[in-house]
């Protein structure tokens, strides 16, 4: 491992365990987990998303993270890792833990746990076409850029709420992906957008 990337990981776990992330008060929700891939190109972090395909039951043709739910017995880990490589074909015996951060509920009723992890480049993928449509790289400091970021309010089932949307190219990110992508930006302690204070 280079000192680089040494340096990188060590800091981004130290960032991530203190203070500990946020858990969910138990309850019936469909209990799911995430892989929050990271690399480092050019001397910048840079995380993978994926668009959902057009079939799937929920979250259909959305940016998303790579996850799914839980299956009986599972840790996050073991669920975001065995989700990551059902649907990129992702090695993840290269994939090292991180950390996690704040648990997010969705209105669908899911509960999920965001991992984490360093992922090897360039990123080697198979993708699942049920699953997956697309898979992308972004630098995190598109997310950082004022002119990508869009506080909305809007009406989901029949209730107010703002949400954030980052523009990323001709994509937009928002819901529970963009609640992570600003936890994971608040925890590597990336500047907020001075218009979005």
């Amino acid at each position: 491992m280079s000192a680089e990337m040494h340096s990188w990981i060590v800091e981004v776990r130290e960032r991530l365990s203190s203070p500990p992330p946020l858990r969910l008060a138990t309850k019936d929700a469909r209990q799911a987990a995430v892989l929050v891939p990271l690399y480092v190109e050019a001397g910048e972090l840079w995380t993978v998303l994926t668009k959902r395909s057009d079939n799937l039951p929920h979250h259909r043709s959305q940016i998303a993270f790579p996850g799914g739910g839980r299956e009986i017995g599972e840790d996050p880990w073991t669920a975001a890792l065995r989700e990551s490589e059902e649907e990129l074909g992702l090695d993840t015996g290269k994939i090292l833990r991180l950390g996690e951060l704040d648990e997010a509920e969705t209105p669908s009723g899911f509960h999920i746990v965001p991992c984490v992890g360093a992922v090897p480049h360039p990123l080697e993928t198979e993708i699942n076409q049920e699953e997956i449509a697309e898979v992308f790289s972004v630098p995190l400091l598109a997310f950082a850029d004022y002119r990508t970021v869009e506080d909305q309010l809007v009406k989901i089932d029949g209730i107010e709420r703002m949400i954030r949307v980052y523009h990323v190219g001709k994509r937009q990110v928002w819901g529970l992906t963009a609640r992570i992508i600003q936890n994971l930006m608040t925890r590597l302690g990336f500047e907020i957008p001075e218009e979005m204070e």
